[in-house]
C-alpha cells in the first residue's frame, strides 16, 4: 500500500485535507467515496526509508522467549506482537516490530515479516521459524531460539568483560606515552641546546617534535590509514587473507578455533533439531561461524554432502576448526544421536572458550605491562644520559 495526501469535499462542500494508505488513486477514490467525501486532489507520497537495525543477541533471546511463552498459553502471533508493542523498548525495536504486525495482518507468516525488516532479524532465525511453522511447533523452535542467543549473548559478554581491563591498559600507555612526549620532555630539552646528544635521545626528541609540530599531518596520516585498511578489508580475497593469518597466531587462532566451533556446532544443531536438511543446515550455519576464510570451505563440504559423503568426512578437510569436532560428529552419525552430540560439543568448547579468554587475558596484561616499562624506560634513558654527561662537564 501507498499513502496518498489527498484534498476532498464533504457532504456540506467543506474542503478536507487529510492522507490515507490505498493501492492506488481509483481504491483511494472508492475508499472516500464510502466514507460520503469527494476526491479533488490527490499525491502519493514517496515510501519512508526503513532505519537498518540489527537486534543484538540479547534482544533476540527477548523476542524469542516473550513469542515462545505467549504461542505456549495460547496467544496468536499478532496479538503477542500487540503486547510487546505496550512495553517499554527502544523506538527502533518498536518500530520493527509494528512493521512485523502490519505484515502479519497482510497474511504473512511470522519467518516473512521477520525476512522483510531490513536485515533486523537474521538469517538463523528466520529459516528455524519457517521450520517450525511447517512442523507446528513455533513456540518450542523460539524458544530454542531464546536458549540459542542467551548462550552466545553470554559468551560474548564473558569475551568482552575479559578484553575490557587489557584495553584499558592499553589506552593508558597511549596517554602517558602522548602526555611524556608533548608536555614532560619538551621541559627538559631546553636544557640539551648546544650539547652533543646521544643516539636515544636523538630519537626521542624527534619523536617529540614530530608530535608538537606536525599533529595534523599524522592525525590526516592516521585517518587516510584507517580508510584505507577498512577499504582494502572489504574485499573478499583481503579480508579471506586476514581471516587466515587470524587462525595462525600462537594463543588467539586457538581461541578462535575454539570460538567458531562453539557457534557452528550450536547452530547446526538448533537447525538439525529443527528438522531442517542438512545441506540446507550447513548452508546457513557456515554463515554465522563468523570467518570468510573458514565459510569459504564450506562450498567443498556441501559438495561431498551432494555426492553422498557422511557429515564427519565432509568437515574433515576444514581448517580453522577444531578436530575435536571431527570425531563427536562421527560419533553422533554412528549412534544415531547426532543433535544430542552437537549440543554436548557446543557446550564444551564455550567453556573451554571462557577458559581459553582467561589464559589470553592473564598473558595480555603483564605483556601491556612490559611494554609500558620498556618505553618508560627508553624515555628515562633518553634524559638521564644528557643530563649525567651535563653534570660531568660541569664537573
Amino acid at each position: 500500500m501507498a499513502l496518498y495526501k489527498y484534498l476532498a469535499l464533504n457532504e456540506n462542500s467543506k474542503k478536507i485535507k487529510a492522507s490515507s494508505e490505498a493501492d492506488s488513486s481509483l481504491q483511494l477514490t472508492d475508499i472516500l467515496k464510502a466514507e460520503g467525501l469527494f476526491l479533488l486532489w490527490c499525491k502519493e507520497q514517496p515510501a519512508k526509508e526503513i532505519k537498518k537495525y540489527k537486534l543484538k543477541a540479547n534482544e533476540l533471546t527477548e523476542f524469542s522467549k516473550e513469542i515462545s511463552a505467549m504461542l505456549h498459553a495460547g496467544v496468536t502471533v499478532i496479538r503477542a506482537l500487540e503486547i510487546m508493542l505496550n512495553r517499554d523498548i527502544k523506538p527502533v525495536i518498536k518500530a520493527t516490530y509494528e512493521r512485523l504486525v502490519q505484515g502479519l495482518q497482510q497474511g504473512n507468516q511470522l519467518s516473512t515479516a521477520l525476512a522483510e525488516q531490513n536485515g533486523a532479524f537474521p538469517e538463523l532465525m528466520i529459516n528455524m521459524f519457517r521450520a517450525g511453522e511447517e512442523s507446528g511447533q513455533l513456540d518450542k523452535t523460539a524458544a530454542k531460539m531464546a536458549d540459542y542467543y542467551d548462550k552466545e549473548y553470554k559468551l560474548q559478554n564473558k569475551i568482552k568483560a575479559a578484553m575490557t581491563y587489557p584495553i584499558i591498559l592499553l589506552v593508558i600507555l597511549v596517554g602517558v606515552m602522548l602526555i611524556i612526549f608533548t608536555v614532560v620532555l619538551p621541559t627538559f630539552f631546553t636544557l640539551f641546546k648546544d650539547m652533543e646528544l646521544p643516539f636515544v635521545t636523538k630519537v626521542v626528541m624527534a619523536i617529540s617534535s614530530g608530535l608538537i609540530n606536525y599533529w595534523f599531518y599524522l592525525l590526516l596520516t592516521l585517518f587516510i590509514l584507517i580508510a584505507l585498511i577498512d577499504y582494502l578489508v572489504k574485499r573478499p580475497a583481503v579480508s579471506i587473507a586476514i581471516d587466515r593469518a587470524k587462525l595462525k597466531l600462537t594463543s588467539v587462532g586457538k581461541l578462535l578455533k575454539i570460538i567458531y566451533t562453539a557457534r557452528f556446532a550450536r547452530t547446526l544443531s538448533s537447525l538439525y533439531a529443527s528438522g531442517i536438511s542438512i545441506i540446507d543446515a550447513i548452508t546457513i550455519a557456515m554463515n554465522i561461524i563468523g570467518n570468510k576464510y573458514i565459510q569459504a570451505q564450506f562450498h567443498d563440504v556441501r559438495w561431498r554432502l551432494l555426492n553422498g559423503e557422511s557429515l564427519s568426512n565432509s568437515l574433515a578437510p576444514v581448517e580453522g576448526l577444531d578436530s575435536k569436532l571431527i570425531s563427536t560428529v562421527l560419533i553422533g552419525e554412528e549412534t544415531g544421536k547426532l543433535e544430542d552430540m552437537l549440543n554436548s560439543v557446543a557446550d564444551n568448547f564455550e567453556y573451554e572458550a571462557e577458559l581459553a579468554t582467561a589464559r589470553l587475558v592473564a598473558l595480555l596484561e603483564p605483556a601491556f605491562i612490559v611494554i609500558m616499562a620498556v618505553v618508560v624506560g627508553f624515555v628515562m634513558l633518553s634524559v638521564m644520559l644528557p643530563i649525567m654527561t651535563l653534570y660531568n662537564n660541569i664537573g
